[in-house]
């Protein structure tokens, strides 16, 4: 009887697991011949361009009357070229969103092409124009002339879940409609240095090559753009993030109007709410946008915000976490009057702010420290502290601060850096060692609170929690 019952669970448990899986057979013939492949030529010479990193030189060093020069010209890979010529060639791929030949790609895929050639699954090439990139989201819009070609259906991210299904399509190391499938890892990514995208993170089999091409939902529909992997190694690791797809098409449209991508901006510099700073400002959680400082002369200060506000909502959005607020503001039209709502001395309220225009142009200041030695100097709270110089305040433009010299305890685990410089205590302003051991000493032990730092050119805040005085 248990022989008999192993022996139906061995041919059921295989059959009904198959009835499960997905079948991507139809998605992908129906949609697959709308991806194409994008291969580009940049020509390098000694005049231009020069050689990209990493590349390696189809020549040796060889002045042109050299013997040995016409040898290698002769047997190298691309014999009818100088040393002064190397063209430098790259692979992508991209899908066709209009039967009149408009492309979407990435825009490091096209961007600095010379030529740009466009390979369609029925092996015909075409050459196409570029219409526009925009690097900050990495879009490229791209046209060849022809007409009545595929064309994908566009999909609602917003309607993705994790862990549903998803496939890509491209040309991953050259290798034309290659398909890989996986499922939605996460939605809302946020990547170093890519604060305009929400990326969608799947474990989709992404390899170069793969740029540009669109990634589906079962329904056939493109939902993004496979843009980035994680790697150690060069190659798949499980780590691929794509634009979604709607963001992709409002910058298309933009491009395809002729007109420059227009993101707004309120000036200011923000950072995480971690949990001990949200404890520190008397928040319910720790979400929102921490305002380290403000832009002078920019639309927050005009508006009223001031460092050390939370920005909860933007333009009736919820800010979520820090990272929601860029992507919020950049895609808020310059001109326009908005509501903030944010968190001030545990309190909430409104201001109403004028968002103007992101220049693509960003100039830095530059900070430094003095040479003089500042007092008076006192060691509290874990921290070596002195007051700052008036040549020193005169030269990083602030009217006072304490200088953090020797760390050990509570100060180094709260992540404060020899040369921070305090210019804070929840809010509190602090110009001497007198006041922020007057301002500390009104917090019981075991309390958190937040200290306003300025660290080289930028200003943060930390989560302190109150150890000993000494």
């Amino acid at each position: 009887m248990i022989k008999n019952i192993l022996l139906v669970l061995l041919f059921w448990v295989p059959l009904h697991c198959k009835g499960q899986l997905p079948d991507f057979t139809d998605l992908v013939e129906k949609q697959g011949p709308a991806v194409v492949n994008i291969s580009t030529t940049q020509t390098n010479s000694h005049s231009g361009a020069k050689q990209g990193q990493g590349q390696a030189q189809p020549f040796p060093n060889l002045p042109e009357d050299d013997p040995f020069f016409e040898f290698f010209r002769r047997f190298s890979p691309n014999p009818g070229q100088t040393p002064h010529e190397a063209p430098a060639q790259s692979l992508g791929s991209g899908f066709i969103i209009s039967a009149d030949g408009y492309i979407l790609t990435n825009s490091h895929v096209v961007q600095s092409a010379e030529e740009i050639t466009v390979k369609l699954t029925n092996k015909r090439e075409y050459k196409a124009k570029l219409i526009g990139t925009d690097r900050r989201t990495d879009v490229a819009l791209i046209k060849i002339e022809a007409s009545n070609l595929p064309q994908v259906k566009i999909g609602d991210p917003a309607r993705l879940r994790v862990g549903e299904w998803v496939v890509a399509i491209g040309s991953p190391f050259g290798f034309d409609n290659t398909v890989t499938a996986g499922i939605v890892s996460a939605k809302g990514r946020s990547l170093p240095d890519e604060n305009f995208v929400p990326f969608i993170q799947t474990d989709v089999a992404v390899n170069p090559g793969n740029s540009g091409g669109p990634l589906f939902n079962m329904k056939g529909e493109v939902v993004g753009i496979n843009s980035q992997i994680y790697s150690r190694t060069g190659g798949f690791m499980g780590l691929s993030f794509a634009i979604p797809i709607d963001m992709a098409t409002e910058i298309a449209e933009q491009l395809k109007s002729g007109g420059k991508i227009t993101r707004g901006r309120i000036g200011v510099v923000i950072q995480p709410v971690t949990k001990e700073l949200a404890d520190g400002f008397g928040l319910a959680s720790p979400s929102g946008a921490l305002i380290n400082s403000v832009e002078k002369g920019g639309p927050a200060e005009k508006a009223g915000i001031e460092a050390g506000d939370v920005i909860l909502r933007f333009d009736g959005k919820a800010v979520n976490a820090s990272e929601d607020l860029p992507r919020i503001v950049g895609n808020t039209r310059p001109g326009r009057q908005v509501v903030v709502q944010l968190w001030r001395n545990k309190t909430a309220k409104e201001v109403r702010v004028t968002v103007s225009e992101l220049s693509d142009d960003a100039v830095a200041g530059r900070g430094g420290r003095g040479g003089a030695t500042p007092a008076p100097s006192a060691s509290l709270y874990g921290m070596g502290i002195s007051e700052l110089s008036a040549s020193q305040r005169k030269e990083l433009k602030i009217e006072g601060g304490l200088l953090v010299g020797e760390l050990q305890g509570s100060a180094v685990r709260a992540g404060i850096r020899r040369g921070d410089i305090i210019l804070a205590v929840n809010n509190q302003d602090v110009k001497t060692v007198e006041m922020f051991t007057k301002i500390m000493s009104t917090f019981e032990k075991g309390q958190i609170v937040a200290l306003l730092v300025r660290r080289g050119n930028n200003s943060l805040y930390l989560p302190f929690k109150i150890d000993s005085a000494n």
